[in-house]
């Protein structure tokens, strides 16, 4: 498949692309430039009904049977269909969501290795036995949940797409996965190359639809036995709603408003670079942006300078471009929403010190901006932006950079920037976040947990914890005495 403008992407359900049931298509439009792009369909009520019905019979049916071994070798196989396609993928994903296509290739090599990780751990899937006492004996399994329904945002569309499949498919279940309908493409086009190396049909269902509507029936649904949300916290909030009554499985991976905590003696020349990639990736719009820096007020002049210089060089433009080191935001509506913040910053004494004001132009492009003089109680400092936004707020000593790291409702990860590797440990401790990184600004590589404290939410992704997740322990008890079981002495 080529990367067409103005494709018509169906829905994927067992195995093939369908037209949806009410025939209601969207119309995509690249972020960047404001052309049309594609036009995919929009799942309803009975379309997830019919993914439900595949993916519930392909647990039962082929692969159910289907051995470990097999299920590792088709999830190497699919990491090789998604590297021999990667300069596809990688357009695709640069042209739908807008971020730069240096970024792209990576995610898309990140998902190559998600996929390759969770093949390696299906010899991990493996029970334990010991005798109870007397004549009993006890020995445990490890079976699939289940169906799984699996929702992922808009940001990072193939690389969720592979963190969700990826450890579902090693546990052996079967998923319906709603990607977000603004950028739902290539995580359709994954759904294809499953099928084409030889995963059977039903097993990975994709249906792009809207949330409050198509995603709360998918979460709700009585044949879902387990839910995995990737989104905002509200959103989460939601899901939690609609998964407690009828008892589901949940995990979910939420918002972060993350620090990055420059020590006075820390190496800047690694600190000052770091710290704005971790906040201007994927032109901020990232859950684990580092949009809180907080700075030791005795280099804070002279960090704050620094990081402005370096922010203000960034090349900013054509996604496609490969030097453009910052693309668009997803959308001109989010733009303004980005925009808010800042002028509502403005109004509570940031001073802002590059960028803040919009591009012009046909495409949703935010230069990349700095807030200094910020409080963390302001609301640029507390609230997710979700933007190329940061906020520079100073701090005393240790206690209180500790203290205002945690004054947040999120705990994603942290980044701690010292010299000092007692100290560098002591923070790691003291800090309230799923990941640390220390002198760092890197925070998800396969193997590795990622998820969450707080309201950032519950659960990991990438690692031998996530396969948990999609497997049920259950415990066997066997007599193996030569006398009948008699407890009432009958």
């Amino acid at each position: 498949m080529s990367v067409a403008t103005e494709r018509e992407y169906g829905l994927f359900i067992g195995g093939e692309l369908v037209e949806p049931a009410s025939g209601e298509m969207r119309a995509l439009t690249e972020p960047a430039t404001g052309a049309p792009l594609a036009r995919t369909a929009m799942a309803g009520k009975e379309d997830i009904d019919r993914a439900v019905t595949a993916a519930a019979d392909a647990l039962a049916g082929p692969w159910g049977k289907t051995p470990a071994t097999e299920r590792s070798r088709l999830l190497h196989a699919l990491a090789d269909a998604i590297h021999a396609n990667r300069k596809e993928l990688s357009e695709l994903e640069t042209r739908n969501v807008g971020k730069a296509i240096s970024h792209a290739k990576g995610e898309v090599a990140t998902a190559v290795e998600n996929f390759r990780f969770f093949a390696s751990t299906v010899a991990t899937i493996a029970g334990r036995s010991h005798p109870v006492g007397g004549s009993l004996l006890f020995y445990s399994l490890k079976e699939p949940v289940g169906v799984c329904a699996q929702i992922v945002p808009w940001n990072y569309p193939i690389m969720m797409a592979a963190w969700k499949l990826s450890p579902a498919l090693a546990a052996g279940c079967t998923v319906v996965l709603k990607p977000d309908p603004a950028t739902p493409l290539t995580a359709l086009r994954l759904g294809e190359l499953a099928t084409e190396v030889g995963i059977p049909p039903g097993v990975v269902n994709i249906v792009p639809g809207d949330g409050p509507t198509t995603g709360a029936y998918l979460v709700s649904h009585p044949g879902v036995d387990k839910v995995s949300f990737t989104g905002s916290t509200k959103s989460g909030s939601e899901v939690m709603k609609l998964a407690s009554e009828p008892v589901k499985r949940i995990s979910l991976e939420l918002g972060g408003k993350s620090p990055s905590i420059v020590f006075a003696d820390a190496n800047l020349d690694d600190a000052v670079p770091s710290s704005v990639y971790a906040i201007y990736y994927s032109a901020g719009q990232s859950c684990d942006a580092r949009s809180r820096v907080l700075v030791d007020e005795s280099v804070y002049d002279d960090f704050v300078s620094r990081f402005a210089e370096t922010a203000g060089r960034l090349t900013v433009g054509d996604p496609l471009a490969p030097e453009t080191q910052m693309g668009s935001l997803i959308s001109q509506a989010h733009r303004e929403k980005v925009h808010g913040f800042v002028e509502q910053g403005r109004e509570e004494g940031a001073e802002v010190v590059v960028g803040g004001e919009p591009a012009g132009g046909d495409g949703a492009f935010y230069p990349p901006t700095v807030l200094a003089k910020v409080e963390n109680r302001m609301v640029v400092a507390q609230e997710e932006i979700f933007g190329p936004v940061v906020t520079v707020i100073p701090f005393a000593d240790e206690k209180e950079a500790i203290r205002i790291a945690n004054d947040s409702k999120y705990g994603l990860v942290a980044t701690v920037w010292t010299r000092d590797p007692a100290r560098g440990h002591r923070l790691a401790r003291a800090i309230k976040s799923g990941t640390v990184g220390i002198n760092t600004p890197y925070t998800a590589f396969p193997g590795i947990p990622f998820g969450g404290y707080k309201q950032s939410g519950f659960g990991r992704e990438t690692a031998l914890e996530t396969l948990d997740m999609y497997l049920e322990p259950k415990g066997v008890l066997v007599h193996t005495g030569a006398k009948p079981v008699n407890p009432l002495g009958l």
